[in-house]
């Protein structure tokens, strides 16, 4: 599989331990930045490319993924988020990497580099890149909605819009009392 990696300053180091972790377990590695230690650079071009390959690589038909880390990996998910198509989620167990891959099929992995073990987030990586989606209907049915926001803004109507407004100063079981003040 192919896996597109991006970061910043707070996360070089353990891209360079993992880029050699995953090529060891087979997967082509491509590295979207930083090449080297800048205390000041900023995340968001290196997640954006790489979130961009990913999607260039899953239109051409090619087995990707993407992981993105800095700090807290939280500004790292936005950033990679931003691109159409990709399902970033942050990632701090190996219940949420499963879940992040089952549920939302996500394509992107982001973790914080400062809040894990390298040991830790690559158990989380590998577990994320073993994990298949589900295919149940119900995942592919959300992920359709989500797909279909990006595309048009389109959106399932509100409930709220065609349901009745309970009046809670009329219901007898309601405990609201306007003389409490």
């Amino acid at each position: 599989m192919r896996i597109h990696i991006a970061t910043d300053h707070a996360g070089l180091e353990f891209s360079t331990q993992l880029q050699h972790h995953l090529a060891g377990q087979g997967h082509e590695i491509v590295d979207h930045g930083p090449i080297e230690y800048d205390p000041v650079d900023d995340y968001p071009a290196f997640c954006i490319r790489a979130a961009q390959a990913v999607i260039r690589d899953q239109e051409a038909g090619i087995e990707t993924l993407g992981v993105v880390f800095g700090g807290s990996g939280n500004g790292e998910q936005i950033a990679a988020n931003k691109v159409t198509g990709i399902r970033a989620a942050l990632v701090w167990s190996i219940a949420t990497a499963e879940l992040a891959r089952e549920h939302n099929d996500a394509n992107v992995i982001a973790i914080g580099a400062r809040q894990h073990t390298f040991e830790e987030a690559a158990a989380f990586i590998d577990r994320f890149i073993a994990t298949p989606f589900s295919n149940e209907e119900r995942h592919v049915r959300r992920i359709a909605q989500i797909r279909a926001f990006e595309e048009d803004g389109t959106l399932l109507p509100d409930p709220r819009a065609t349901a009745p407004t309970p009046d809670v100063l009329a219901d007898e079981s309601s405990s609201f009392d306007p003389e409490a003040g």
